[in-house]
């Protein structure tokens, strides 16, 4: 397809030569774009088609790269990338080898700061301003952050720093009433106020719209003007916490407004201390099918254009946890359920409609989920916190000092755990296992199909006494298999062999039945053993199983350092030498889980090899 003004565009300079009428067709033609690329390509679509506006505002005011700008979590930077060079490399968006869905430094010199998780914008661009002006350079760092992101503390750590700062520091704050679903809680209440207050909206328009057209106005009409909005804002509202914090608020606004957003943007950079500008945006704008279901759109796969459909794949892992957690939440008053603004993406929308009392949506605050839940521990009630594994990290400190060293009855549901493919590094989901291995008191067990997941809900939720967690993969089961009933503690033999003695972890039990597969094919005999409890260890039943063996494979879809196989080869190297198949560099790429797999040789055939290898060497 052809554009008129898209295809002139390479480097930002070729938006700053555009007028205002230009670029507002300019924003069509990327909204139509981004459509048409995604459809195809499946990533994060509304949170794109809302920030187009105010892309463009920010390319035409900034001087890139000297200026630079951090977006919060950074999914909604594909304007960006597209307005900076990479147009032609969308067909390849969060493939392997191909364009990260996300900000990437090593991608391109306008990618000021990998972001992945939220909350996290302005205490970067803070220190990256702080910087350039302790080296005497004349360099802006801008942040914009979500009103979904202020719910994470460490926004409002980093406003409350910035709030003493004495020179020029901007922050957009972008409010659409959503994160990936609808916020919640008290700050949204609160912006939810601010935007509605049309008494002030109407009238400051109104006098900024009058004085335009008054000839020859000079500094001091526009002081007078500034001060006599002021008083009359507050004639209709109280300060802002913003302003409270330090900041000079500015909005809010419309955010899809060019005009009004060059001019906001002009304006703050001439604003010495911190600045706020609050903006209004609709998240999924210019594509109906994503302005009425945003959350549908927030993250899709491949869809039709015509119809905003898209195939759904089969029941997944979250789906079942929702159901299983909902029927149990029936025989047990005592069950809650825990979620950080992630009440769609893990499967408790059917627990909210059935207990709505009983399902707590924190907003984006994992730490704040796990202290809060602990509470609920403390008063008998039986909490299940379900968190992506990626963003469970961020509660480390909490799920240690808070749960496990007070012992608490606690069910951790980890969501996406193991690789998630196209959101590359910062979404995979690997480090858990090894993170919660460490702390004491927990147990971490993780099913290999659909039914081990019911069996192990039910019965953390209704015996286990301490803290544990369940750590189950994105999407669906690969595993088909009956082995024996589920039992705390216990292991599954899967396969009984002689030469080989391969460990599984999770839903990695069908690789390693297809690695003995081929195995057996060369004369290999191999035992599998689905170990179901990954933490604490059998190490009874280990040191007999591999006693009757030549080797001991160890297969998990976390990283080697800490995990499972080290713990393993830890007390049986002396006796039987140990291969480790794990993730050797915690670092791991976007694209598709399958080649992730081969990359990292956590598929059946590399598994096959490298045991055959090994049994050749010892």
């Amino acid at each position: 397809m052809m554009y008129q003004f898209l295809d002139s565009i390479r480097v930002p300079e070729d938006v700053k030569k555009l007028n205002m009428e230009e670029l507002t067709v300019l924003a069509e033609e990327i909204r139509s774009f981004l459509i048409e690329s995604v459809s195809k390509t499946g990533g994060h679509l509304a949170s794109n088609l809302g920030v187009v506006e105010l892309t463009l505002a920010l390319f035409k005011t900034l001087d890139m790269p000297t200026d630079s700008v951090v977006w919060d979590v950074g999914h909604q930077t594909y304007v960006h990338k597209l307005l900076t060079g990479r147009r032609e490399q969308f067909s390849t968006l969060r493939q392997f080898g191909g364009l990260s869905g996300f900000p990437k430094t090593s991608e391109s010199e306008y990618d000021a700061y990998n972001t992945g998780h939220s909350s996290t914008s302005v205490s970067a661009a803070l220190g990256m301003t702080k910087a350039s002006n302790l080296l005497g350079e004349n360099r802006r760092a801008v942040a914009v952050i979500g009103d979904g992101a202020l719910t994470g503390g460490m926004a409002f750590e980093a406003l409350n720093d910035a709030g003493d700062y004495k020179k020029n520091f901007i922050v957009i704050l972008n409010d659409n009433a959503m994160s990936i679903s609808k916020n919640v809680g008290g700050l949204s209440r609160y912006l939810t106020k601010l935007r509605t207050n049309n008494s002030y909206s109407r009238f400051k328009s109104g006098l900024e719209h009058g004085f335009e057209k008054i000839p020859g106005m000079g500094k001091p009409t526009l002081r007078v003007m500034k001060h006599v909005k002021d008083n009359v804002r507050h004639l209709f509202m109280s300060s802002t916490v913003f302003e409270d914090l330090g900041f000079t608020y500015l909005g809010p606004i419309d955010g899809h407004d060019l005009t009004l957003l060059c001019r906001l943007i002009e304006r703050a950079k001439n604003i010495q201390g911190p600045v706020l500008i609050h903006i209004i945006t609709k998240k999924g704008k210019g594509y109906k099918f994503a302005e009425d279901k945003p959350s549908a759109f927030h993250g899709v796969g491949a869809f039709e254009i015509e119809t905003g459909a898209s195939s759904s794949g089969g029941e997944t892992y979250s789906a079942r946890f929702g159901k299983v957690i909902t029927e149990l939440a029936e025989q047990n008053s005592k069950l809650c359920a825990v979620t950080a603004a992630m009440q769609d993406g893990t499967g408790l929308s059917k627990f909210k409609e059935r207990f709505p009392d009983r399902c707590f949506d924190v907003g984006i605050a994992e730490q704040h989920a796990i202290t809060f839940a602990s509470g609920l521990s403390k008063r008998g009630l039986k909490p299940v916190v379900a968190l992506y594994s990626s963003f469970m990290q961020r509660a480390y400190d909490q799920i240690l000092h808070d749960v496990c060293l007070q012992n608490l009855d606690m069910v951790l549901c980890i969501d996406r755990a193991g690789l998630v493919g196209k959101d590359g590094e910062t979404h995979q989901g690997i480090y858990d296992l090894a993170i919660l291995s460490q702390m004491p008191n927990i147990s971490v067990l993780s099913p290999a199909n659909f039914t081990e997941l019911g069996d192990m809900l039910c019965y953390a939720v209704n015996e286990h006494k301490g803290p544990i967690a369940i750590r189950y993969p994105r999407g669906g089961q690969v595993a088909e298999y009956e082995g024996s009933a589920f039992q705390y503690g216990k292991y599954d033999v899967v396969s009984d062999g002689n030469d080989v003695c391969i460990f599984s972890a999770g839903h990695m039990l069908k690789t390693a039945m297809e690695a003995t597969e081929k195995l057996s094919m060369q004369g290999v005999s191999a035992s599998v053993v689905n170990m179901r409890t990954l933490w604490p260890l059998d190490e009874v039943f280990i040191r007999k199983a591999i006693s009757k063996h030549r080797l001991c494979v160890t297969l998990e879809d976390g990283v080697q350092s800490g995990g499972i196989g080290e713990k393993i080869s830890a007390f049986v190297m002396e006796n039987v030498p140990v291969l480790i198949k794990a993730h050797k560099n915690g670092i791991v790429p976007h694209g598709a889980r399958p080649l992730l797999y081969k990359l990292c040789g956590l598929d059946c055939d590399t598994v096959a090899e490298e045991i055959i290898q090994c049994l050749q060497e010892n």
